[in-house]
């Protein structure tokens, strides 16, 4: 019961676990700046295709539909001017729910692309923070071939979870009342746990579990992957500062796995496949 309710704190607290470790243990600091760099390059191209069109195309939407709104009241007797009031704040409201909406979508993709990309330093990474922190380090040996393989099917079985569950949400967004609501929560849901398995993978990954085991992992830990999954998704979306909370969820999730999976679980044996 007293691991239920101290979980979630813990949880919250592993990035910043993993900043402590680095500035520590300086020798781990040449891990981060290859990655830093792709994640530079990376964020630069997200945030200018993605970000800044996708603000502009907004604001114009907005300001055209609140035009048409003044024009429809003015149309109306003056006392129900006061919607005029109600139509620019509601905009505003609109404006700043779709750049935070922006914001997490470009850190989300960020994540993707700059842990794929960055892999094999973070694999260096999650490798050393393991050794510190256990004492050793369980690695089974697949091959070249088969680990580039494994890493494309891990994308691809990410992407068959996320894909069904993104069309719900589509669907749900043209139900009246909280059809919107019910899209968003679910949206952010399975963002969270994209970004969970993502950050916990280093370590899974070197001991080859299969996929489903790496999913099955992160919800039978709830207490203390969920609020991880949290705190690392909006580290993420703040922008240039994803530059380093990236490695920082990285390190954070072999820290999280150390301390809170292996001690109850025992997955150092050969033999797993995806």
């Amino acid at each position: 019961m007293l691991n239920l309710i101290t979980a979630p704190f813990a949880g919250i607290t592993y990035p910043l676990r993993a900043l402590r470790l680095f500035h520590s243990h300086p020798p781990l600091r040449q891990y981060l700046i290859i990655p830093m760099v792709i994640n530079a390059v990376v964020g630069s191209g997200l945030y200018w295709g993605l970000l800044i069109p996708g603000w502009q195309r907004i604001d114009r939407i907005l300001n055209g539909l609140t035009l048409t709104w003044e024009q429809w009241v003015e149309t109306l007797p003056p006392r129900l001017g006061f919607l005029v009031v109600v139509a620019v704040g509601l905009a505003g409201l609109a404006k700043v729910l779709f750049v935070v909406g922006l914001l997490l979508t470009v850190g989300f993709l960020l994540v993707q692309f700059g842990t794929l990309l960055g892999a094999p330093w973070y694999g260096q990474l999650s490798e050393k923070l393991e050794k510190m922190r256990t004492g050793q380090v369980t690695v089974v040996e697949v091959g070249i071939v088969r680990d580039l393989g494994r890493a494309i099917a891990f994308e691809l079985k990410k992407l068959a979870l996320a894909l069904p569950l993104g069309l719900l949400c589509f669907g749900l967004h043209f139900i009246p009342g909280f059809g919107s609501l019910l899209a968003t929560s679910l949206g952010l849901s399975l963002g969270i746990l994209l970004i969970c398995m993502d950050f916990l993978d280093p370590p899974l990954e070197r001991r080859r579990l299969p996929f489903r085991h790496k999913l099955a992992l992160v919800f039978r830990h709830f207490p203390v992957t969920l609020p991880f999954g949290v705190v690392c998704f909006g580290l993420v979306s703040i922008p240039f500062v994803n530059l380093l909370t990236v490695p920082l969820c990285i390190a954070g999730g072999t820290l999280l796995y150390c301390d809170r999976i292996q001690p109850t679980h025992s997955f150092d044996r050969q033999g797993s496949s995806n």
